[in-house]
């Protein structure tokens, strides 16, 4: 009996003492609320967070991307840059045999160029003479545009073909004075088929209304009639008569400049002379109402494959300096 009551003592006391050891550890209170609000809190920094990450991570990398190309271009601009060879402009021997005849730092008077345009010409073909006059005026101004005809006493050296826009008698006697093509229908469904076989356009008033309707397509090849060129005339016959001779329509390009054939290296100096004059005459006689100050810029003669040569404009006319 003696030991079964210090068995139960004994595990009494156990559990005594297991009480005691458990009362001793401090358990922590914890507030359920304030763990909740923590977390709520931490769950929504992160979702906005998550909502401009990728926003923000395309951002930064775009200016480090940024940051970099200024760094390549400011080390460029800082780097030595490679020294580049001089041009070299490259000259045939007949080029060079041309140049040699020519002083580019003079201004020459046309009688002087109309004399050196043979011997620079070194082709094998008869070379056209050209003048490309330059004039200070605004093309896109009504009164500063330059349009006029003129007839080259010597002929110009070229063949031209005419057709004639006009009644049977008028077309008979357009024939007469040398224009190829008189036949109104035909010219007319050749037009309207596209078909230009003809370098120039001479027309009667009656039959500009017929012609009116094909302005778009004849207009940009410079083949329209228009009374201020003399192709537009109640004597076609007279005006073959003038452009076979030698008549050209003067007109001023989109920079302001007159470029006009005036002749052939074959011709003879006086003709040649002649033509030029001519033209230039024309030019400074025909000054726009509009232009203000120096009239002539630049004038320039030169042949077909050929260096060209500076005219003084003070030697042509006085006019050019108004």
């Amino acid at each position: 009996m003696a030991s079964k009551k210090e068995a139960k003592t004994e595990a009494v006391e156990e559990i005594a003492e297991i009480v005691e050891t458990v009362e001793e550890v401090e358990t922590p209170v914890v507030d359920i609320a304030d763990t909740t609000e923590e977390k709520a809190e931490a769950k929504q920094a992160t979702a906005k967070a998550g909502k401009r990450s990728d926003k923000a991570l395309k951002e930064a990398e775009a200016l480090e991307a940024k940051e970099e190309r200024k760094a390549q271009v400011a080390e460029q601009d800082d780097a030595p840059k490679p020294k580049q060879k001089p041009r070299v402009r490259r000259f045939t021997k007949n080029q060079k045999a041309s140049r040699e005849l020519l002083d580019t730092t003079k201004l020459y008077t046309i009688e002087e160029a109309v004399a050196l345009v043979p011997k620079v010409s070194k082709v094998k073909f008869d070379a056209t003479v050209e003048l490309h006059v330059a004039l200070s005026i605004d093309p896109r101004q009504a009164d500063q545009q330059f349009r006029n005809s003129v007839v080259l006493p010597a002929g110009s050296g070229k063949a031209v073909r005419i057709a004639v826009l006009a009644d049977d008698k008028l077309s008979k006697l357009a024939a007469d004075a040398g224009a190829e093509l008189t036949d109104s229908e035909q010219i007319m469904a050749d037009i309207a088929a596209g078909k230009f076989n003809f370098d120039m356009l001479v027309t009667t008033p009656d039959k500009m209304a017929t012609l009116g309707r094909h302005a778009k397509v004849l207009g940009p090849k410079g083949l329209m009639p228009s009374p201020k060129s003399g192709t537009v005339t109640a004597d076609p016959a007279k005006a073959v008569g003038e452009i076979k001779k030698g008549r050209l329509d003067l007109k001023n390009d989109a920079n302001g400049i007159i470029h006009v054939s005036c002749g052939k290296v074959s011709f003879k100096e006086a003709d040649l002379l002649t033509n030029a004059k001519a033209v230039l005459a024309t030019v400074v006689g025909n000054r726009p109402s509009g232009v203000k100050g120096i009239y002539i810029k630049s004038i320039y003669l030169a042949a077909t494959m050929s260096p060209s040569i500076k005219i003084d404009p003070a030697s042509v006319s006085g006019d050019s300096k108004k």
